[in-house]
C-alpha cells in the first residue's frame, strides 16, 4: 500500500513540474513566438515530453495547461488574433483554445503507448512528431467550425487568397506549421528519451 501511495505521489510530483514547465514557458519568450498571423508555439515539446513519459491522461492534464495558457493569452490581449476571436466568440474560442489541446496531449500518449512495445526507438520520434501535427489540425478544426464564416476570419481567407476551408489552413498555417512540427519533434523526442533512460521508464 505504501508503495502504491509512493508511486501515485510521485506521479503527481511529476505532472505537477510539467504542468509548472508549461505555464513558465507560456509566459516568457520560451512559449510562443508572436507573428502577424497565427502565434508560432513551442508548448507542444513539454506537451509531448509528459505524455511520453507519464501516459495519455497526463498528456491531456499538459494539453488542458497549454490550452489555458493559450486562452490567457486572448484574455490579456497579448495575443491580438486570439483577443479579437474572443470579442467574436468567447465560448467558441475556449473550445478552440482547450479541447484540441486535451486531445492532442491524450493522443499523443496513447501513440506512444501503441508504439513502444513494437518500435521502441522511434516511437519517441513519432509520438513527438504526432503532438504539434494534432495540434495544428485540431486546433485549425475548431478555428473552422467556430469562426470560419466570421467577417474577420473570412477577411483573412481573402487576404491569402483561400478559395475554401482546406487551403485557408494550408495557406494560414503553412511555415509556422513547420517549425512547430521539426522543433518538437527534434527536442521532444531527445528530452524524453534521455528522461526515459534517466528515469528508467
Amino acid at each position: 500500500m505504501n508503495r502504491e501511495k509512493h508511486v501515485k505521489t510521485l506521479f503527481m510530483v511529476k505532472l505537477a513540474l510539467m504542468t509548472a514547465l508549461i505555464f513558465v514557458m507560456a509566459f516568457s519568450p520560451l512559449g510562443y513566438l508572436r507573428t502577424p498571423g497565427l502565434t508560432i508555439t513551442f508548448l507542444t515539446v513539454p506537451v509531448a515530453v509528459g505524455a511520453i513519459l507519464l501516459g495519455p491522461t497526463a498528456g491531456a492534464v499538459c494539453g488542458l495547461a497549454f490550452g489555458t495558457t493559450s486562452f490567457i493569452t486572448a484574455l490579456t490581449g497579448s495575443s491580438p488574433f486570439s483577443a479579437m476571436l474572443l470579442s467574436i466568440n468567447p465560448i467558441g474560442l475556449a473550445f478552440t483554445c482547450l479541447v484540441p489541446r486535451v486531445l492532442e496531449g491524450w493522443l499523443c500518449g496513447l501513440i506512444f503507448a501503441a508504439l513502444k512495445p513494437h518500435f521502441k526507438n522511434s516511437s519517441y520520434v513519432v509520438a513527438s512528431l504526432a503532438c504539434p501535427i494534432l495540434n495544428t489540425i485540431l486546433f485549425m478544426g475548431s478555428l473552422i467550425l467556430f469562426f470560419y464564416r466570421t467577417d474577420y476570419v473570412q477577411n483573412l481567407a481573402s487576404s491569402l487568397g483561400a478559395a475554401n476551408p482546406i487551403m485557408f489552413i494550408i495557406l494560414f498555417v503553412g511555415f509556422q506549421g513547420l517549425i512547430e512540427a521539426i522543433i518538437c519533434t527534434l527536442i521532444g523526442s531527445a528530452v524524453s528519451r534521455s528522461l526515459a533512460a534517466a528515469l528508467k521508464y
